[in-house]
């Protein structure tokens, strides 16, 4: 495609140089990108009818396209940012994305970190977090996509209500609700996605739609757990449930122990309770490749007094995921963490390596709510036990990334396939603790995908988040 030069007029809107034209290269303080004529008529558009768009040389360019971000791999260069206000302002955004045919990026509260997921090289970054509202009603409350699960904890507790969001403080509402969401009462209350009641969304045309149980149902099933495939999600209608009151525990145990951990952590994923209580748990082993020093975490939260477990694992400046699932077996559950732990030493020479197994339960009373709901959600698990195991590998230099990403692919993959042999494997990826070269449809019922790609040529036949919006995992053709 030739380049060509834009109008005076539309570069000062967008905030560039008039010696700047499509297909030039413009170099930022995080990275290069070259300016496509789809983005750059996206970014005067946009600040032709609104104003305020923040360009490369601007300020809060490096705030919105680095420093909201926990993951220095997820540092892009946008080639503008657009910050709506209302979600009549992200409608009249998505058009003109679709009319420009211009890449764009969504960012809620921009904890997925892989590079890509919620920002974007030379497209439109759009950060949701003005869109900010909370109205608590007697059961339910409505909040923004810009909200962290501690802006709602905040807003409830004087109503001393809870919600089933995320269990960490800056995981934001809309990413973890749309790929399902763990949360330390999943045993008893379901998933995230199990607790909407309805979704305001834009569709890729720049309609608005309310999708629940009785307006547009097939959108509001595919919704849950649908990730970003169908639309902008500008209002979330979510259950509260009355403050219970928990107990915490925080619990370190040396190597020697760690075979009885484990083996605890597969007991506690087979509980299976007609009543459960609500309670969950996280366990971790982190390893110091410097002193060799390895210890099990255990933290855990649950309603009235302590029995189980949970830790989450530390953030560094680079991370990489891979995971996968089984059944609960305290014996393979422990050869994949030595076989984890002979790997982390072939590997420890990379600066700055800090790794961390972690494993995550996936209880059959917490699938068994959304098999008797009457709705439903898109993973379509049995109300069987599973376990998630998880390498979690930080690290400093970007010149390491490849090889990480290598090692932490390959291992998981092989000790998949071993569980394959012996029986105990599942196919369910969560999208949360998955790596970005993981695919988690692949592993949902055939049917249910099949369902999700129907629903998703009804509400967006032109594709806008399919060809357009980076970002998350993508269902496919």
């Amino acid at each position: 495609m030739r380049a060509f030069k834009l109008s005076l007029f539309a570069l000062a809107s967008a905030g560039l140089s008039a010696a700047v034209s499509v297909g030039s290269s413009i170099t930022t303080d995080l990275g290069t990108f070259t300016l496509t004529k789809g983005a750059a008529c996206a970014c005067a558009k946009l600040s032709r009818s609104f104003g305020g768009v923040i360009s490369p040389n601007g300020a809060n360019y490096t705030l919105q396209a680095a420093d909201r971000y926990w993951d220095v791999r997820a540092d892009l260069s946008p080639a503008c940012i657009f910050l709506p206000s209302t979600p009549k302002q992200v409608a009249e955004a998505v058009s003109i994305f679709e009319s420009c045919n211009a890449q764009f990026a969504v960012r809620g509260g921009g904890h997925m970190n892989y590079p890509g997921s919620n920002n974007i090289d030379g497209g439109v970054l759009m950060p949701l977090e003005k869109l900010n509202k909370v109205k608590v009603n007697a059961d339910t409350v409505e909040v923004g996509p810009g909200l962290t699960w501690w802006d709602v904890v905040v807003a409830l507790e004087p109503y001393d209500r809870v919600v089933i969001g995320g269990r960490m403080k800056t995981i934001g509402v809309p990413g973890l609700t749309l790929i399902g969401g763990f949360h330390y009462f999943n045993n008893k209350y379901g998933y995230a996605m199990d607790n909407a009641v309805s979704y305001d969304v834009v569709l890729g045309n720049g309609t608005q739609v309310t999708a629940n149980q009785t307006s547009h149902p097939d959108l509001f099933w595919a919704l849950k757990g649908g990730a970003n495939n169908y639309g902008i999600v500008t209002k979330f209608t979510l259950k509260t449930y009355d403050m219970p009151k928990v107990s915490t525990t925080i619990q370190v145990f040396n190597e020697s122990e760690i075979p009885k951990f484990l083996d605890a952590v597969c007991e506690a994923a087979k509980l299976d309770d007609e009543n459960p209580i609500a309670a969950g748990m996280v366990a971790t082993v982190q390893y110091n490749v410097t002193t060799k020093v390895i210890d099990a975490s255990l933290l855990g939260v649950q309603e009235g007094e302590w029995e189980s477990v949970l830790e989450t694992p530390k953030q560094m400046f680079r991370v990489m995921f891979s995971m996968k699932s089984m059944k609960p077996d305290a014996e393979v559950l422990y050869s994949i963490y030595k076989a984890w732990k002979e790997g982390v030493d072939t590997i420890a020479d990379i600066q700055g390596l800090y790794p961390t197994f972690v494993t995550n339960v996936a209880s059959a009373p917490a699938a068994r709510v959304a098999k008797t709901n009457g709705i439903g959600n898109v993973w379509g698990l049995e109300a069987e036990p599973l376990l998630i195991w998880q390498f979690s590998t930080g690290w400093d230099l970007a010149q390491d990334d490849l090889r990480v990403e290598a090692w932490s692919r390959q291992l998981a993959e092989h000790l998949h396939s071993i569980n394959v042999e012996k029986g105990i494997a599942s196919e369910f990826i969560y999208m949360g603790d998955a790596g970005e070269w993981q695919d988690p449809f692949a592993g949902f019922p055939t049917e249910n995908v099949a369902r999700m790609r129907s629903i998703r040529a009804n509400y967006d036949p032109l594709g806008v988040f399919s060809r357009l919006n980076w970002g998350g995992f993508k269902l496919g053709l």
